[in-house]
């Protein structure tokens, strides 16, 4: 029995984006092809895709936690000789996230009568990570560097991992661009911030998922 015309119209008008979305595949990849692929260089922070998640233990019920970015700096990185790379970023702390609008105000706020904030205050000054050595092993690496938050300075080691590698698509830029992803824990009252421990902890984790492009 033949279908009726329409019916055949209407299943290629449906099968088409099937077709082209199976036809689609993701710009990058984690794959050896696509790390042989790299050019190396130095990149700049791609600060719309870089994210810097911390978390903290809420009064032993729960976690807590929020996000900056805005993420700027550079990546340099020589594929040939991983452990050779750099990396240098600033975090703009004022642009802090959290789901609670009077959270994220505290954290900004200045402290009562003159005296110190009980976290950031309302004009904090950027946090930087620059790195002092790399140990790359396949995939992952060991970044170890300074991060300076709250005018204190406190060496921090990274525990990244490559997360992809590619072009952008022509109509996205074409630039290529190199992704990983990275934790490490930190306490907060190394840098002076120690509102309310131990009832929120003093351990802060740090999740990190950075972009670099050039």
């Amino acid at each position: 029995m033949r279908l009726p015309l329409i019916l055949i119209a209407a299943t290629a008008v449906v099968a088409t984006p099937i077709v082209a979305q199976q036809a689609m595949q993701k710009p990058g990849s984690k794959t050896p092809a696509a790390i042989a692929a790299i050019t190396g260089g130095t990149y700049s922070v791609d600060p719309n895709h870089t994210l810097i998640g911390w978390r903290v233990d809420h009064l032993g019920f729960n976690d807590y936690f929020g996000i900056f970015g805005s993420v700027t700096g550079t990546l340099t990185l020589d594929p040939k000789r991983p452990n050779a790379s750099k990396v240098d970023v600033t975090i703009p702390v004022s642009k802090v996230t959290t789901a609670s609008a009077g959270l994220t105000a505290h954290l900004l706020r200045a402290g009562k009568d003159g005296g110190k904030p009980d976290f950031f205050g309302p004009a904090p000054a950027d946090a930087r990570f620059v790195s002092t050595s790399v140990v790359a092993t396949g995939q992952r690496a060991k970044i170890a560097g300074n991060l300076t938050l709250n005018g204190v300075t406190k060496p921090v080691t990274l525990d990244a991992t490559f997360s992809g590698a590619g072009k952008m698509p022509a109509q996205m830029g074409g630039k290529e661009t190199i992704g990983f992803h990275a934790t490490t824990v930190i306490k907060r009252s190394d840098y002076g911030v120690s509102m309310a421990i131990p009832l929120v902890s003093d351990d802060v984790r740090l999740d990190i998922t950075a972009a670099f492009e050039k």
